[in-house]
């Protein structure tokens, strides 16, 4: 009997509707359609939003610009959970609105952090000469 084959990753259908959310969730961030004092002094980016297999449950990794107080903002976003939900629904065609949960973007510390281990010195005494776009010295005539 064969097996039905598992995947690892999130589906087509997946990735687009998170897209989807992700564009409408930016969109009403940038408008300002959030009354809130802290949601008004930081433009807050999206980089990216993650479905749950059911497209019940949205989550939505965010960042403000310069990474300044993030912990506001992620509390703001919370607080305003129910408004963002219904604007998404307003603007994404989908069954059921997901339930919308906002965490910290976190890919920006992730490449600080390999930016920082290429640039140790032990990495770029490996790496030598030929990470100059120089030529090793070998073959005839040398």
């Amino acid at each position: 009997m064969a097996q039905k084959p598992t995947t690892t990753g999130p589906s087509q259908r997946q990735q687009r509707v998170a897209e989807l959310i992700r564009h409408a969730l930016a969109e009403v961030l940038q408008r300002g359609d959030i009354q809130d004092p802290v949601l008004g002094t930081h433009v807050v980016t999206v980089p990216e939003v993650r479905m749950s297999p059911d497209l019940k449950l949205a989550t939505a990794y965010v960042m403000p610009l310069g990474g300044l107080d993030e912990a506001p903002v992620i509390a703001a976003l919370e607080r305003h959970r129910k408004v963002l939900r219904q604007e998404v629904a307003r603007r994404v065609n989908l069954k059921f609105a997901p339930e919308l949960r906002f965490r910290r973007d976190e890919t920006f510390d992730e490449a600080a952090r390999i930016d920082r281990l290429l640039r140790d010195e032990r990495v770029q005494r490996d790496l030598g000469p030929e990470q100059d776009g120089d030529e090793p010295e070998t073959g005839p005539g040398h």
